[in-house]
C-alpha cells in the first residue's frame, strides 16, 4: 500500500517543545524523571505533569519543582491514557512527546530531536535511541530500535521506543487523541495514525532510558498488548492470515516460560517480532 503525504507546515526557528509526564505513585523514580526533561539546556520547553492523585509522596516532589513547571494537577483519572490526553490538551507546542514517571531522557535529546525534524520538514516524527534498564538504572540492553513505517506497523515491526520519540503537535491535532480504551497498546495505535500522514524516522542518537522494574504497568512478556495492536490490526483491514495475527498467538506462549534476562535478548534482538 503506498500512502500519499500530505505536506507538512514548517517548523518556527525556535520550536517549542511540550512535554508531558503521566505519573501516578511513583515517587521512587518520578524525581529522576522531571530532572531529565529540566536539566536538558533546551530553553522553549513547557512542561507539564499529570499526577492521577497520588498518595505516595509524589506530589510533594511536584511542587519542589512547581516553579519551573509550565502546569501540574493532581487528581483521579481513568489511568495513563486519560492522563496523556490531559496534558496534551493543555500544551501550547509546535513538538510533542511523553517520558513516563518511571523513565528517563538522556542529555542532549531535546535539541537534537528538534534540529532533526526542522532539517527534515518532510518528517512526522522522529525517534532515537532507548537503553533498556533496571530499577537502579543499570543498563540492560539496547532497546531494538530500527526503522518502521505504516506497511511494516501492521506486521507488527513496531521497533519504536515511545520514550525518544518527538512528533509534530500539528499531526497531533489532526490524528488525536490517544483512543482511550487501549490501555496497553495506545502508542502503537498513535503511531499507526501518525504514519499514515508523515514518514516516522528513526535517527540512531541515544535519547531515552526505557525501564523495567517490577511495579511497572510494561511487561516483556504481557500478551495483553496484542490483543489492543489486533484491535487496531483489523481496524485498518487486517486479517487472520497475517504475521501480526501469527505472532500475537505464538509470542506470549514462547515468552511465558523465558526467564527475564532471555526475555530482554530476546527483545533486544527481534522487538515486537
Amino acid at each position: 500500500m503506498k500512502i500519499q503525504y500530505e505536506t507538512l507546515p514548517l517548523l518556527p526557528e525556535k520550536p517549542l517543545i511540550s512535554i508531558v509526564t503521566p505519573s501516578y505513585n511513583q515517587a521512587f523514580f518520578l524525581e529522576e524523571a522531571i530532572n531529565s526533561v529540566l536539566s536538558q539546556n533546551y530553553t522553549n520547553l513547557e512542561y507539564i505533569i499529570i499526577d492521577g492523585g497520588s498518595t505516595d509522596g509524589s506530589q510533594e516532589i511536584i511542587q519542589k519543582y512547581n516553579n519551573q513547571l509550565t502546569d501540574w494537577v493532581s487528581e483521579p483519572d481513568l489511568g495513563q491514557t486519560d492522563a496523556i490526553n490531559k496534558g496534551f490538551a493543555r500544551a501550547h507546542g509546535d513538538i510533542f512527546a511523553w517520558l513516563n514517571s518511571d523513565d528517563r531522557y538522556q542529555p542532549g535529546a531535546f535539541g537534537e530531536a528538534v534540529a532533526f525534524l526542522k532539517d527534515n520538514p518532510q518528517v512526522g516524527m522522529v525517534y532515537g535511541d532507548a537503553n533498556l534498564i533496571d530499577e537502579t538504572g543499570n543498563v540492560l540492553a539496547k532497546f531494538p530500535a530500527a526503522q518502521t513505517d505504516y506497511r511494516r506497523l501492521r506486521r507488527g515491526y513496531v521497533h519504536i521506543p515511545q520514550q525518544s520519540a518527538f512528533f509534530r503537535a500539528d499531526l497531533w491535532r489532526k490524528v488525536g487523541p490517544l483512543d482511550p480504551s487501549f490501555y496497553f497498546a495506545m502508542d502503537y495505535d498513535l503511531w499507526v495514525r501518525l504514519a499514515k500522514c508523515a514518514p516516522l524516522v528513526y535517527h540512531p542518537r541515544l535519547w531515552a532510558d526505557f525501564r523495567l522494574h517490577g511495579s511497572g504497568k510494561t511487561s516483556i512478556s504481557d500478551d495483553r498488548c496484542w490483543t489492543e495492536m489486533l484491535r487496531v490490526h483489523f481496524r485498518e483491514g487486517g486479517s487472520h492470515f497475517s504475521w501480526l495475527y501469527v505472532m500475537s498467538k505464538v509470542r506470549p506462549w514462547l515468552y511465558g516460560w523465558l526467564p527475564l534476562s532471555l526475555r530482554v535478548h530476546f527483545r533486544q534482538r527481534f522487538g515486537q517480532l
